[in-house]
């Protein structure tokens, strides 16, 4: 299949078309404007609906509604928008429906800025609504993975009957970089759990499943553990006898992965375990480090430290979980070397 140059943001919204989405409702917030911008041109012409609506609130609301009635649903957002759709990923996930979201990091707090950063971490992994759910949260580190991971998320939301997260960044959105596209799906809504109106069929209802399942608490449970065991997705760079091993996702992995070449090359153990799913994390992936690992280093884009957290828990703070935060500016690969020396040296 040939190669096509194409920008993240762009690159994203047409593999979602082309993995069979029919609908999306949402509104413009930088760095993900690009998003319903392509779509709103793109969408229609392959047969889908696009709505811009009045809020990212109405948005999350049409893609609960689309749902329910068996399409292929996503929207998007970034910051404080992405605050803003956490009641209705709720309540969709509480009513076992299928969709698809995007949150193209921004940096700060409350209204924050348009720079590039990973401040999102938590509410990406931790959830931001109410109540007892999770969201399998796939983190690109090249427009090619934003691709195929939004494939990805359609269909593990069917799979699993719950809501599934793209976190990128604007790093990853607006650069521009050759992908495959996949094939177009035409993927049928008429889903056994979907409503249809009153046309003769049988009564189907959508509402909370704590309201029909006998024993809810046992059901969500083994519902996310299924996850949490069989959703793991890492790569993993020269970790089988790193003296430290960064753990970085997204744009910070691309600086680490060029950190650890340099590091060898200066003599200097580096390795680095790159999480494509932020949640669930990928605990497995550090079975594979090296035993006697001298300390473990996380990069992130952020002004507080969040996946440091996972790390730690992850390696059953056994081993010494060191952070670097580059806050809104992305560090050189030789600075990250530093860091890293840094702590073989205390």
């Amino acid at each position: 299949m040939a190669y096509k140059l194409m920008k993240g943001n762009h690159a994203l919204a047409e593999a979602a078309i082309r993995a069979g989405m029919t609908f999306f409702g949402g509104y413009p917030i930088t760095p993900q404007s690009e998003i319903p911008e392509y779509l709103s041109a793109h969408l229609p012409a392959a047969g889908g609906t696009f709505v811009q609506a009045e809020s990212e609130l109405a948005g999350v609301n049409m893609v609960y509604g689309a749902a329910a009635a068996g399409h292929r649903a996503m929207t998007s957002s970034s910051g404080p928008g992405f605050s803003l759709l956490q009641e209705g990923i709720s309540y969709i996930a509480s009513a076992e429906l299928p969709a698809v979201f995007v949150d193209v990091q921004r940096y700060g707090t409350g209204l924050g800025d348009i720079f590039q950063a990973q401040s999102d971490y938590f509410v990406a992994t931790r959830g931001g609504g109410h109540g007892d759910y999770r969201m399998i949260a796939y983190a690109p580190a090249s427009v090619q993975e934003s691709v195929d991971l939004v494939v990805d998320a359609f269909d593990k939301a069917e799979e699993y009957r719950n809501p599934c997260l793209i976190l990128s960044d604007a790093s990853i959105a607006s650069m521009m970089e050759p992908v495959q596209l996949p094939e177009p799906r035409t993927c049928n809504p008429d889903h056994d759990w979907a409503v249809r109106g009153k046309h003769g069929g049988a009564f189907k209802r959508v509402t909370s499943t704590m309201y029909y399942i006998k024993d809810f608490d046992a059901y969500i449970k083994a519902k996310y553990d299924r996850m949490q065991e069989s959703e793991q997705r890492w790569e993993s760079v020269r970790v089988e006898d790193a003296d430290v091993v960064l753990v970085a996702y997204g744009i910070s992995s691309r600086i680490c992965k060029e950190a650890v070449e340099m590091a060898r090359e200066q003599g200097l153990k580096l390795g680095l375990v790159r999480p494509i799913t932020v949640w669930p994390f990928p605990v497995k992936a550090f079975a594979e480090v090296n035993p006697d690992v001298r300390g473990y280093l996380t990069v992130e884009l952020s002004a507080l430290p969040k996946m440091r957290d996972d790390v730690e828990l992850a390696v059953e703070m056994k081993t010494p979980v060191h952070h670097f935060l580059g806050g809104m500016k992305i560090p050189s690969s030789q600075t990250i070397v530093d860091a890293a020396a840094t702590i073989l040296n205390s």
